[in-house]
């Protein structure tokens, strides 16, 4: 009669000759002073690493503090880093003159890449409507692309009864509506997008034109260049409008764009080019306003004066 088979389970190496402690703590992450040079930025990274006040105060700190929280990078096939997280304090650290900085190395799939790289950079104080935009459609389309995985956690598991959507909107703290119209904005040119960054295009007539075709948005450009106007939210909607009947043209947007809009009728403008003419260089904006009202009162007082005689 054949004997069972006994299964003996055998101690492996690091069990036999290190401590439990030992072994935890080849598990825990462990901060390493990389050369910057073997940093990369992320692909398609959405947020802007701009020279401003703000980097300037980063620099300072760095070069008198150092980069207190280390930046977070993954492994690249060919070689060196790619940052996941800490591309200002990258930059801060080039231009404070370092040659390292610390970073904590993960193993990190790309869709996992990109939800981290997302998630660390909206801690930001300030983000522009593109970069927002870009980072809630990169993050979408990761998790869309985990939920067609069969590698998931349970809690990633249990996170699909949630649209992916819905993920993006909850964890920004954003509606779900208002995380799809960030969104629509990667659908806009990249002349019309940076109008939306620099406030030249509101937020919601930007979404509206977002509808538009390419070759339709230039159409918008160069009318509202002929016209020197900024659409409202009635003249945006109208212009979709346009393109969905198929009557979207120069012209037919110019005629839009030419309207005189109601809050308009009652406003003033002045253009700073004019004003500076009778101002002093060194005169701000809020001296100049004071000076005008000032002169303005004179002018009205005279007038009354004459008006009574």
């Amino acid at each position: 009669m054949a004997k069972k088979g006994v299964n003996i389970s055998l101690s492996s190496y690091d069990d036999i000759f290190t401590t439990e402690e030992t072994r935890n703590d080849k598990k825990l992450e462990k901060v390493q002073n990389i050369p910057l040079s073997e940093l990369h930025p992320f692909k398609n990274h959405p947020f802007k690493v701009i020279d401003d006040e703000s980097m300037l105060r980063t620099v300072e700190s760095v070069a008198q503090y150092g980069v207190l929280a280390p930046a977070i990078a993954r492994p690249r096939a060919d070689g060196g880093y790619e940052l996941v997280s800490g591309h200002r304090r990258h930059h801060a650290s080039e231009l404070a003159g370092l040659e390292t900085m610390p970073v904590i190395v993960r193993n990190l799939d790309d869709d996992a890449a990109v939800i981290l790289m997302v998630d660390s950079n909206l801690q930001r104080e300030t983000i522009l409507p593109s970069e927002r935009a870009f980072a809630y459609k990169m993050k979408l389309d990761a998790i869309k692309h985990q939920g067609e995985r069969s590698d998931l956690t349970s809690r990633q598991l249990g996170e699909k009864f949630q649209t992916s959507i819905q993920l993006v909107a909850n964890q920004a703290g954003e509606s779900e509506r208002q995380a799809q119209r960030y969104i629509r904005l990667t659908e806009l040119i990249p002349e019309l997008l940076s109008m939306v960054d620099e406030k030249k295009i509101s937020f919601n007539p930007a979404v509206e034109l977002s509808f538009l075709k390419p070759e339709e948005q230039k159409y918008f450009l160069e009318a509202m260049d002929m016209e020197q106007n900024v659409p409202s939210l009635s003249q945006a909607q109208r212009i979709k409008k346009l393109s969905q009947d198929g009557n979207c043209t120069v012209d037919t947007i110019q005629e839009i764009m030419a309207e005189v809009k109601k809050s308009e009728l009652d406003k003033v403008t002045i253009k700073n080019d004019v004003l500076k003419k009778y101002f002093p260089k060194s005169y701000t904006p809020k001296q100049m306003q004071d000076t005008i009202i000032k002169l303005l009162e004179g002018w009205h007082k005279k007038r009354q004066q004459q008006m009574e005689r």
